[in-house]
């Protein structure tokens, strides 16, 4: 299985149980957010997780530009990163073009 169909898959499956999950919610995103946040432990892993998303945007920034894209290409997936974090950084692995993969081994390989 390639890493797009898994990238569709993770994709799919969490945001569908994210989308289960705010329906049925009590509590706005926001005030849940703010109680992750309130309590050391929980901040902790808060924060774990926007510094990887910090990373996966820039990742994808650099990505966009060395495709010859503008930022206008990243702003949507940039907005959900920032809200759902993991949704914008699977959502780019799935539409990302590989259609230049002699540029990319010549890149990184």
């Amino acid at each position: 299985m390639n890493f797009r169909v898994i990238s569709l898959i993770l994709l799919v499956l969490f945001s569908g149980y994210t989308g289960y999950t705010m329906a049925i919610a009590e509590q706005s995103l926001l005030s849940f957010g703010y109680q992750l946040i309130s309590r050391p432990d929980t901040a902790q892993v808060v924060i774990d997780l926007y510094i990887m998303a910090i990373l996966a945007l820039g990742w994808m920034y650099q990505d966009i530009k060395n495709r010859g894209k503008t930022i206008k290409h990243w702003l949507p997936y940039a907005l959900l990163t920032l809200v759902f974090v993991s949704v914008g950084p699977l959502l780019y692995l799935v539409l990302r073009p590989d259609n230049d993969r002699e540029n990319i081994n010549k890149q990184y390989g």
